[in-house]
């Protein structure tokens, strides 16, 4: 975490001012730390350069931790399948079966060889459109922020597939953030790959309860992060909180009229931010004012499950075949 983040850091309970106790830095970059709110008597650790800032009031569903554990957990108890994912040729394995082995091969700190696999994976479990339409909002983020200044907050980077080109592409700061402490020791170890460790700041926090102070972010991204957050309306309220210029959103959105996804997306709980008119009501009723820019439209079917792993699979929607319109939902 870079030092200079310190001075946009409240705490997230009561927004009072932190006061630090930094044990270990590397340069320019805090590795160990604690930060203690006088105020509310609430401490929020760093370690290994992660601030962490989560707080107990607010229930989660840590996907990443159960999906990363999980797996773990599951070859762990069923060694032979392991030692078929290691030892099968690419061609062998499904789309998801490559996508797990990546992981894997990420748990080992094989990173390279755990890209390459990645994104054969990827290949093979969205369509071409599907994947144009991605890298062009990808683009279009990349462009539309590298005229800005100050420090990129990205919300809910999971996997860091925005993060990792910002951080290429630009030199500027970039925070990236997540309610998942394992995905983000993933995402430090994956910089630290790259040799781009440097770039990156790393912040724990719940989206609808940030440490940021009131109007301290000039630039938040997000790449399809907002749909997969609970309680859409406190989660805009807090961004209109502390943002104080512009959030770009990565989105995409299923027709009105498709059943099947509509239903599926209303039984996870996360249909809010699915649908174009749901979503533009949602920010209106928090006070931006939105536009989309760089919409473009592709065919997007259902993710293949492993034939290894019995039920398993990678994205729950679609459930069945739509066309979905891409975006970059610009929030000001």
């Amino acid at each position: 975490m870079n030092q200079d983040l310190i001075a946009l850091l409240t705490c997230p309970v009561c927004h009072s001012e932190l006061h630090w106790t930094i044990h270990e830095c590397n340069g320019e970059r805090v590795e160990e730390a604690e930060a203690h709110c006088n105020d509310c008597s609430a401490d929020y650790p760093v370690h290994e350069g992660i601030g962490v800032f989560l707080t107990s009031d607010l229930p989660r569903h840590d996907l990443w931790e159960e999906a990363g554990g999980g797996l773990t957990a599951y070859l762990h108890e069923h060694p032979q399948i392991e030692q078929k994912l290691l030892e099968s040729s690419l061609e062998e394995l499904s789309p998801a079966d490559q996508f797990f082995l990546a992981m894997v091969l990420e748990e080992r700190g094989n990173y390279g060889q755990a890209r390459t696999v990645a994104d054969l994976a990827r290949a093979g479990m969205y369509t071409k459109e599907y994947q144009d339409c991605f890298k062009s909002q990808i683009d279009y983020v990349t462009n539309r922020v590298s005229i800005q200044d100050g420090p990129i907050i990205d919300l809910a980077s999971g996997r860091c597939y925005l993060v990792e080109q910002l951080a290429q592409e630009l030199s500027r700061p970039i925070v990236a953030t997540d309610f998942s402490p394992r995905i983000l020791r993933r995402d430090r170890r994956f910089f630290q790959f790259l040799g781009l460790a440097d770039r990156v700041s790393l912040l724990a926090f719940d989206a609808r309860c940030t440490p940021f102070n009131d109007g301290a972010v000039k630039t938040m991204t997000t790449n399809l992060g907002l749909a997969n957050i609970e309680e859409p309306g406190r989660l805009l309220d807090e961004l209109r909180r502390v943002i104080s210029g512009e959030l770009s959103a990565i989105m995409f959105f299923f027709p009105d009229d498709d059943v099947a996804n509509r239903a599926a997306a209303e039984k996870l709980g996360i249909s809010a931010f699915m649908f174009r008119n749901s979503t533009l009501r949602l920010f209106d009723e928090a006070g931006f004012d939105v536009e989309l820019k760089n919409v473009c439209s592709g065919r997007a079917l259902p993710t293949p499950t492993s034939d290894l792993l019995e039920g398993a699979g990678i994205d729950a929607l679609p459930v069945a075949e739509t066309e979905l319109e891409w975006c970059t939902l610009v929030a000001r």
